[in-house]
């Protein structure tokens, strides 16, 4: 049983900023530790990935985004440590839905093809034909139809761009970077005037969040998540592309935007809120954002992109501020996780004892953080290196 008040205080917003010690990255060892401990929970809850996922009183195939969102994680971590149980568990999933969208391979839905992320993934790992037939079959029927109005919130980013720059550099087939690139600037431009606010550097989740809405104290509604997910959905797609390409030019330039505005948004112990313009609407620590954030600033410090000494200490905050606020040493629960929702005030309140509402996806971007924080970290190797970038 965990402290109730100890659990009250944190939800409440009150940890106490990070000291400078605590600012520092820890070693990968122990950067690999708490990704394991954390993975290792899920899959002591889950121990057979084909059953059906059950969230809000429902159950759903498990090949749903929440899952294909861990399992992009997974990825990741196998990535950084390439055990055989991580390559078995995440093949059987794959196997079992045949290797192909929830609702089959006619679907327009991102949430729905967001597991061929994965399916793209385990071929590279091992190329056999099957794995990729109904991914290059659902993507073929975006390039044969001329709309490019299919992802409408911004969430869809995540879920759907990474499948097209994957399977363009895995196929050698530019012309899913092209259709990847008109949705993705209709969604930004386009669609209700615009979800990307270029003076504040950050989106609003779909049309119904666009001014003149606003929050109830009068603020912009920036949602946590849905940045998070646009941040990691750039670095995946951008991953993939040359960087002399100029869609790259432009991803990149769209992300160093984001990670300048999240810069300024960081609450004192190094996270940030569900709502990070107004922490009086549903403040408080939020990993899934904080994760993807962070997530990001790691990738682009790895890059060269932004300055090291400028996103290092905001990145190391936000990561212990994680592992000693969020995760539960004694059995690896992820806590402070808003479940689904489209908002700040879905899934509320977020608290260190409790399961959402689906327990995959806040791990999924738990362990993709993870990989790239431990990747700038100066410590110990661990547990080796396999890149799921490079074709075979």
């Amino acid at each position: 049983m965990k402290k109730l008040l100890a659990t009250l205080a944190l939800s409440a917003c009150c940890i106490a900023p990070m000291t400078a010690q605590q600012a520092e990255l820890p070693s990968r060892a122990e950067i690999l530790q708490q990704m394991e401990k954390v993975n290792d929970w899920f899959v002591r809850r889950h121990p057979d990935p084909t059953v059906k996922s059950f969230g809000k009183g429902k159950y759903r195939p498990s090949s749903l985004w929440t899952r294909a969102v861990y399992y992009e994680g997974l990825m990741a971590l196998y990535g950084i440590s390439p055990k055989q149980q991580y390559y078995d568990y995440t093949y059987q999933w794959c196997d079992f839905h045949k290797w192909t969208a929830r609702n089959g391979a006619t679907t327009r839905d991102a949430d729905d093809y967001c597991c061929e992320q994965i399916y793209i993934d385990m071929y590279r790992l091992a190329p056999e034909s099957f794995k990729l037939t109904n991914t290059i079959a659902n993507c073929n029927m975006y390039l044969n139809t001329p709309d490019n109005s299919d992802w409408w919130w911004i969430d869809a980013i995540q879920m759907g761009m990474p499948v097209f720059a994957k399977l363009g550099k895995t196929t050698g087939n530019p012309a899913y970077w092209d259709k990847a690139h008109k949705m993705y600037m209709y969604t930004r431009d386009t669609f209700d005037g615009g979800l990307w606010n270029a003076k504040d550097g950050l989106w609003w989740r779909d049309m119904d969040f666009n001014p003149p809405y606003q929050t109830p104290q009068g603020k912009q509604c920036y949602w946590s998540r849905g940045n998070g997910w646009v941040v990691a959905a750039l670095c995946r797609v951008m991953d993939e592309l040359p960087a002399s390409h100029p869609y790259y030019k432009q991803y990149k330039k769209d992300l160093l935007a984001m990670l300048k505005s999240l810069k300024g948004r960081v609450r004192e112990d190094g996270t940030w809120n569900c709502s990070l313009d107004d922490p009086d609407d549903f403040g408080g620590m939020e990993v899934t954002g904080t994760s993807m954030f962070v997530y990001g600033m790691a990738w682009a410090v790895r890059h060269g992109y932004v300055k090291a000494d400028e996103y290092m200490p905001v990145i190391a905050k936000a990561w212990n501020a994680m592992v000693t606020h969020a995760v539960h040493q004694d059995d690896g629960m992820l806590g402070f996780q808003q479940g689904t929702g489209k908002e700040p005030k879905e899934s509320q309140p977020t608290l260190y004892d409790k399961i959402p509402d689906f327990d995959d996806f806040g791990i999924g971007c738990f362990l993709l953080c993870g990989a790239e924080v431990y990747q700038l970290s100066p410590g110990e190797q661990g547990g080796g290196s396999k890149k799921l970038n490079a074709q075979k």
